[in-house]
């Protein structure tokens, strides 16, 4: 096929993404530099001055991470597994996986407020064991957006992991095996280096969607602000769209710049990836 007729193929796709994306996105950021018809970075240092701003920037940030990172410590075991079984098997517990993102992540969210409200399940089964003699202050917390979040995303680095760790070569570990490595060796020397790019995606997937989710923590965070419920209190609610477009495109830029960080890891992790 010549490169004229495949660059035609590409040219609804990319009209496409560049009327309804790029352009959207170009003139958000734009807006930001402008203010009263002059160019300005006054709303930046603005945000970066106010300790309100970035108190909720860096809270976004710690439950995004943390959410990543139990994700990680809970889905590689588990996808470990699933790759090691048979085809029947595997195909069920896969099944099983993705059928948590088949329901909605508001009825999901409402869920955990049964469980971790101040008379949920969880205080009444502590209270009633003698376990604790007040409940605990789990929901409208960081706490409870993190729970909802590693529920929701949880199933994406699972999935991840899954075909990663499935086509891998057992001759590999066989041969490593051989030459004396031990099991944990050959995990640690041959198994994880592999599984870095799965891993560095599915990271990206989680990091990406937990760091823009809305629905979890505006109902498991109650007041406890993040970036994108702040987002939507001043562009709904107090119609203030500078400050909304300043907060959307601070989120733009630090997911391209965890992005980046995160290709830099997986480069030196497993350099011939």
């Amino acid at each position: 096929m010549k490169k004229r007729t495949l660059y035609l193929l590409l040219l609804p796709g990319l009209l496409f993404l560049t009327i309804f994306m790029v352009v959207p996105i170009a003139l958000t950021i734009g807006t930001t530099f402008l203010q009263e018809g002059s160019f300005t970075f006054s709303g930046y240092l603005t945000f970066f001055t106010d300790d309100y701003f970035m108190s909720i920037l860096g809270t976004t940030l710690r439950v995004s991470l943390l959410t990543t990172i139990t994700c990680i410590i809970l889905g590689f075991p588990v996808a470990y597994y699933i790759s090691k079984l048979q085809s029947r098997k595997k195909v069920i517990l896969l099944l099983l996986t993705i059928f948590p993102l088949l329901t909605s992540p508001v009825v999901r969210s409402f869920s955990w407020m049964v469980i971790l409200g101040k008379n949920g399940l969880l205080n009444n089964v502590l209270l009633s064991l003698g376990l604790r003699q007040e409940p605990l202050e789990i929901l409208y917390t960081p706490t409870a957006v993190t729970i909802g979040l590693v529920h929701l995303f949880l199933p994406l680095i699972i999935v991840t992991l899954v075909g990663v760790l499935e086509n891998i070569d057992q001759d590999l570990l066989r041969a490593a095996e051989s030459l004396g490595a031990s099991k944990v060796a050959v995990f640690k020397k041959v198994v994880l280096p592999l599984c870095v790019p799965g891993l560095m995606i599915g990271s990206i997937l989680v990091f990406v969607g937990s760091f823009t989710a809305y629905t979890t923590p505006a109902l498991l965070g109650g007041r406890q602000r993040v970036i994108s419920t702040f987002l939507y209190q001043n562009a709904i609610t107090l119609n203030d769209w500078y400050l909304a477009s300043i907060i959307a495109t601070i989120m733009i830029v630090v997911t391209f710049v965890v992005i980046s960080l995160m290709n830099k890891a997986a480069h030196k992790l497993n350099p011939k990836g």
